[in-house]
C-alpha cells in the first residue's frame, strides 16, 4: 500500500508540474500586452517599458517561470494586475462560493443518483424504471448551461420561487445547486440500476428473502452494500467534474466564485490572476483525484495490487 501511495503522489506531482509549465508559456505567447492593457493607450512608452521591468516581464521566459513556479509552491501567486490584490486572498475568496456550491451539488447528485438508481433496479422492467431512466438520459444528454437557463426561466422569471442571480440568501444556490448536479446524479443513477441489478440476481439475495428478512433491509444492507464499487468509482471520478463544471453555472447565475473570477481575469488579461486561477483549481482537482485513487484502493484492493504488479 505504501509503495502504491508514494506512486500516486509522484504521478500528482508530474501532473501539476506539467500543468504549470503549459498554463504559463501558453499564456505568455498569447497575443496582447497585459501591462499596456492595464495601464491604457494613453500610456507612454517609457513608462509602460519601466512598469514591464518592475514585474519582471522583461526578463527571459524561463527565469519568469522558475521564479514565479517557486513562488507558488510556497502559495504565493503574485498580485492581480487589474484588482491590486495578492492572488491567494482573491482565490481563497472566490473558492469559498465554488465549495458551497460544488459541495451542495455533490451531495445532491449522490443522494438523487443512487436513490433513483436503486428504485429502477427494484422495480426493473416495469413503468417506474423506464421513467426513472428517461430521467437519466434527459441528465446525461442535456448540457448544464442548459439546465440552468430552464430553472432559471421557469422557478425564477415566471414562479418568483428562487433568485435569478448572484447569492442574496441560502436560497441562491437551490436553482444553481440543482443545474450543477443534473447530470452527475444521471450518470450516478445509471451506474447505480446496472450494479444493483447484477447484485439482485445473486444467491445470497435470494437466501436473504428466504430468511423471511424485510425487503427494505434486504436490499439496502444487502444489495447497495455489494453494490458500492461501481458507484464509488463514478462518485469519485465525478468529484473533480464537478468542481470545475461549477465554474460555467457560476457564470450564469452571476456567482462570485472561481468561474466568474477567472472569466473576468480573462477578459482584463491579468497574467497573475489567470495563472493563479488555473493552478488552483489543477491543484485541488489532483489533490481530490489523489485522495479518491486511494480510498478506491481501500475499498478494493484489485486495484491496488494490479497497479502495483504493473
Amino acid at each position: 500500500m505504501k509503495y502504491y501511495i508514494v506512486k500516486r503522489i509522484l504521478q500528482a506531482i508530474a501532473v501539476v508540474l506539467c500543468i504549470s509549465l503549459i498554463t504559463f508559456f501558453v499564456l505568455n505567447i498569447v497575443p496582447g500586452d497585459p501591462v499596456r492593457i492595464m495601464m491604457g493607450d494613453m500610456a507612454d512608452e517609457a513608462t509602460v517599458n519601466q512598469v514591464r521591468h518592475t514585474m519582471g516581464l522583461d526578463r527571459p521566459v524561463v527565469e519568469q517561470y522558475t521564479t514565479w513556479f517557486t513562488h507558488m509552491i510556497r502559495g504565493d501567486f503574485g498580485v492581480s494586475y487589474a484588482q491590486h490584490k495578492p492572488v491567494i486572498a482573491l482565490l481563497a475568496k472566490a473558492f469559498t462560493v465554488t465549495l458551497k456550491l460544488s459541495g451542495s451539488a455533490y451531495i445532491l447528485a449522490l443522494v438523487v443518483g443512487v436513490s433513483v438508481g436503486t428504485l429502477a433496479a427494484v422495480f426493473h422492467g416495469k413503468a417506474l424504471d423506464r421513467a426513472l431512466m428517461s430521467f437519466s438520459i434527459f441528465g446525461i444528454s442535456a448540457p448544464s448551461f442548459w439546465v440552468a437557463i430552464i430553472v432559471q426561466i421557469i422557478f425564477a422569471l415566471h414562479l418568483k420561487w428562487f433568485p435569478l442571480s448572484g447569492i442574496k440568501t441560502v436560497a441562491s444556490f437551490v436553482l444553481p445547486c440543482i443545474a450543477l448536479s443534473t447530470r452527475y446524479a444521471a450518470s450516478i443513477s445509471r451506474v447505480t440500476r446496472t450494479s444493483m441489478l447484477e447484485v439482485l440476481n445473486q444467491d445470497f439475495m435470494r437466501t436473504a428473502e428466504a430468511k423471511g428478512l424485510a425487503r427494505v433491509r434486504i436490499i439496502l444492507l444487502h444489495g447497495l452494500r455489494n453494490a458500492v464499487i461501481p458507484i464509488i468509482t463514478i462518485a469519485g471520478a465525478q468529484l473533480g467534474d464537478i468542481l470545475t463544471g461549477s465554474l460555467i453555472i457560476e457564470t450564469v447565475f452571476a456567482m462570485p466564485g472561481m468561474g466568474k473570477l477567472l472569466l473576468d481575469a480573462i477578459n482584463a488579461r491579468d497574467l497573475p490572476l489567470i495563472q493563479g486561477s488555473v493552478m488552483y483549481i489543477a491543484l485541488i482537482c489532483v489533490v481530490v483525484y489523489l485522495i479518491v485513487d486511494v480510498l478506491y484502493a481501500l475499498v478494493d484492493p484489485r486495484i491496488r495490487l494490479g497497479k502495483e504488479a504493473n
